[in-house]
Formats: structure tokens, C-alpha cells, sequence
């Protein structure tokens, strides 16, 4: 009995070991942010041993994970109808919103999942219950995209599934079918959804034959470049679940089928030093000191490196490609974008990727709201009900769906 109770204290020891993480105090519900990220580090180590064995890809292993966990069939209810389809050869999850009786047309919002290019789905409960809230809210017919995933395929195949899906829904019998206003129509994101997002919709910006633009764009902690991985952020968040920064710096090199090898070195900007001429057109854009307030720079300093490793934008110049990266975008592609929303967390590193393209829209005359929550983390929005709710996955929630509400 004695031996019993010992190995259950050791056990219990063992597994608060596991699951506690120093967290600031501001962040919502901090220990159930602490159970969820170990549940997920649970998951990647698991893939990263199927990896080791040889039986899968990591991605595709952790992906079947999350996906067998969360699948949602396309159940429609008394005031949602959903359905699974596909949009020139892209599948697609439709959510149709009751109408209103003073509008015969409905607006709408594309809508593309998070999950690092590489996870998640539209068809898992997290977006389902999202795409979902937002139909019957807004009375909208919502359209989430399922898009290619790494490692299936590489950037920019995940930008063209996005584009095609959403030109083939803005054509003007496809809008017929699904009584849809032709002029108010938004695109959204979070996440590498919200990247996806805003490279649409740059591009968009520049399509001449396409007739019908864009009345909104929303972007949710949305990922927007690769050339700084100490923004004041980086810096304060690299820790901080559920996306370190070496995470997300592995996703960024998994996007564009690069080399494991150049992580580390990425992670203290050796990849855009002031010895790689490729980089140095691009750093205004990305001056942090300038185009963040004081209240978030802090006493963070910037980390330029003299020399670097050159190689890495030799061998992976997307990292440098305004598609991947629309923070670094031409003023003149930024002007005329749709009015913007977009989410921020306190708790994320990527924090500052959105306050900067906000402040570089509005400096191109785009109308912008930054809604920032300082007790957010990174994907807080989708958490919003049993056992993965968090007060700010709601409060999130409910601001997002308000700000589409009133300018849609």
C-alpha cells in the first residue's frame, strides 16, 4: 500500500512537472493554458517519434491527430445549413445563415483556418463551430476553405487554392446560387489563415478583370513575415505557449520545404544580417522602432547582425516573396485594400506582425481597427467552448463577429 501511494505522489510529481510552465498573470485562464499546451506537446512529441520511426511525416502524423480528435461531419441545424463541396476543385465547407426578411440578398465572409500551413481543417469542431456562429449571427453564407497542407504541398500552392476557391465564389452565378451580395463580400483568417488572407487579398487589390473587390478584410493574430524573429513579441513571447518561437520559425521553413539546419540561425536573424544584400531593400519596411509605440517596444532592442549566413535566402528566397510575407509588401500594393480588422494578443508572438501592418495600412490610407487583448494568446478565438473554453476565446469571438456585423 505504502509503495502504491508512493508511485501515485511520484506519478502526480511527474506530471505537474510536465504540465506547469511559468505564464504571466495577465493571460486568460492560465492553467487551463497550461493543460492545453501540454496536451498539444504531447501530440507533436508522439508524431515527432512516429517521424523518428520512420512511419510518417511528423506533420502528417500530428495533423491525423488533431484531425481524428476534432472531425466534424457537415451536420446542418434548424437555422445553419452546411454543406461540403468544392469550389474549382478546392474543398470547401458552406455555411448558409437564415436570410433576413428586409434583405434578399446575404453578405459573406471566406473564410481560411490557422494550423501553420501544415494543421488543422475547416472540417474539424474548432472552425466548424466558428464558421458556424458566424452564419447565424451575421445571417451570412460563410465559406471555409480546405486548402492543401505541407507536406502534401509548398508555398505558393496553398495561396493558389485559397485565390482559386474564392474567384470561383465572387463569380456572379455562383453568388446567384447562394443569394449572396455581390458587394459585400469580406475575406478572413487566423493565423497562417490570416497570411493567406492577407496575401489574397494584395493580390486581389491588383486583379483588373476581377469585377467584384473585397468589402472587408479581417485578420486574426495573423503571421506576416519572416525577416525579424526578435520583435519586442519574439522577444517577450518566445516561450509562451501554444506557439514558441522556435515553432513557429520551423513552420516557416516546413512552408517552404526548407532545411531544419538554418532554424537556429533564423531564430537570431543571421538570415537577414547587414551583409545580405537581398534583405536590405526590405528592412524599413520592418522597422519596428518606428512603426511600433513605446508602450510595446519597451526597453527591447533590435538584433541586426553584422554578418550572417547568406545562404539561406539563397536557398530559400520566399522567405523575401511579399507573398508569403505582406507585411513587406509596395506602399502602392497596400493602397486601396479594403477596411481592416485586425486581432492582436498581448501573449503571442506574433503580436507585433499585426500592430505593424496596421500602422503601415493606415499610412497608406486604408481604414484599419486594431483590437488588441492583453490577456490573448495565441489561437484564444477558436477556444470557446467545453473543455478548451477560455474567457477570451469568447470575448475574441464576440468582437470579431461585432466589428463584421457593423461594417460587412
Amino acid at each position: 500500500m505504502r509503495s502504491s501511494c508512493v508511485l501515485l505522489t511520484a506519478l502526480v510529481a511527474l506530471a505537474a512537472y510536465y504540465i506547469y510552465i511559468p505564464l504571466p498573470s495577465s493571460v486568460s485562464d492560465p492553467w487551463k493554458l497550461m493543460l492545453l499546451d501540454a496536451t498539444f506537446r504531447s501530440a507533436q512529441q508522439v508524431s515527432n517519434l512516429i517521424h523518428y520511426l520512420g512511419l510518417s511525416h511528423h506533420l502528417l502524423a500530428l495533423n491525423f491527430i488533431i484531425v481524428s480528435f476534432g472531425k466534424k461531419s457537415a451536420w446542418s441545424s434548424a437555422r445553419v445549413k452546411v454543406t461540403d463541396t468544392d469550389f474549382d476543385g478546392v474543398e470547401v465547407r458552406v455555411f448558409e445563415g437564415p436570410p433576413k426578411p428586409e434583405e434578399p440578398l446575404k453578405r459573406s465572409v471566406v473564410y481560411i483556418h490557422g494550423g501553420g500551413w501544415a494543421l488543422a481543417s475547416a472540417k474539424i469542431r474548432y472552425y466548424d463551430e466558428l464558421c458556424t456562429a458566424m452564419a447565424e449571427e451575421l445571417n451570412a453564407v460563410i465559406v471555409s476553405i480546405e486548402y492543401r497542407l505541407v507536406p502534401k504541398v509548398y508555398f505558393p500552392e496553398q495561396i493558389h487554392d485559397v485565390v482559386r476557391a474564392t474567384k470561383y465564389f465572387l463569380q456572379p452565378e455562383v453568388l446567384h446560387k447562394y443569394s449572396v451580395d455581390p458587394g459585400r463580400v469580406g475575406i478572413s483568417g487566423d493565423s497562417a489563415g490570416g497570411n493567406l488572407a492577407a496575401a489574397l487579398g494584395q493580390q486581389f487589390n491588383q486583379d483588373t478583370n476581377l469585377k467584384n473587390k473585397l468589402k472587408v478584410q479581417a485578420l486574426i493574430y495573423p503571421v506576416l513575415q519572416a525577416l525579424d524573429f526578435n520583435t519586442p513579441s519574439y522577444q517577450q513571447n518566445m516561450n509562451t505557449p501554444i506557439l514558441p518561437r522556435y515553432v513557429m520559425v520551423k513552420y516557416w521553413v516546413d512552408y517552404f520545404n526548407g532545411n531544419y539546419d538554418f532554424v537556429q540561425a533564423m531564430i537570431v536573424n543571421n538570415h537577414t544580417s547587414l551583409d545580405v544584400d537581398e534583405a536590405s531593400a526590405l528592412r524599413a519596411r520592418l522597422n519596428w522602432t518606428s512603426l511600433l509605440p513605446t508602450s510595446i517596444t519597451k526597453n527591447y532592442k533590435p538584433v541586426m547582425q553584422t554578418t550572417g549566413n547568406s545562404r539561406i535566402v539563397q536557398e530559400i528566397p520566399q522567405l523575401l516573396d511579399a507573398r508569403s510575407a505582406p507585411l513587406i509588401a509596395d506602399q502602392d500594393v497596400l493602397q486601396h485594400l479594403p477596411k481592416t480588422y485586425i486581432l492582436t494578443c498581448e501573449h503571442d508572438v506574433l503580436r507585433d506582425d499585426g500592430i505593424m501592418y496596421a500602422k503601415r495600412l493606415e499610412s497608406a490610407g486604408v481604414e484599419v481597427t486594431l483590437d488588441h487583448f492583453e490577456d490573448g494568446f495565441h489561437g484564444c478565438m477558436i477556444f470557446t467552448s467545453w473543455p478548451t473554453n477560455f474567457s477570451v476565446g469568447i470575448r475574441t469571438r464576440n468582437s470579431y463577429i461585432k466589428w463584421l456585423d457593423q461594417n460587412l
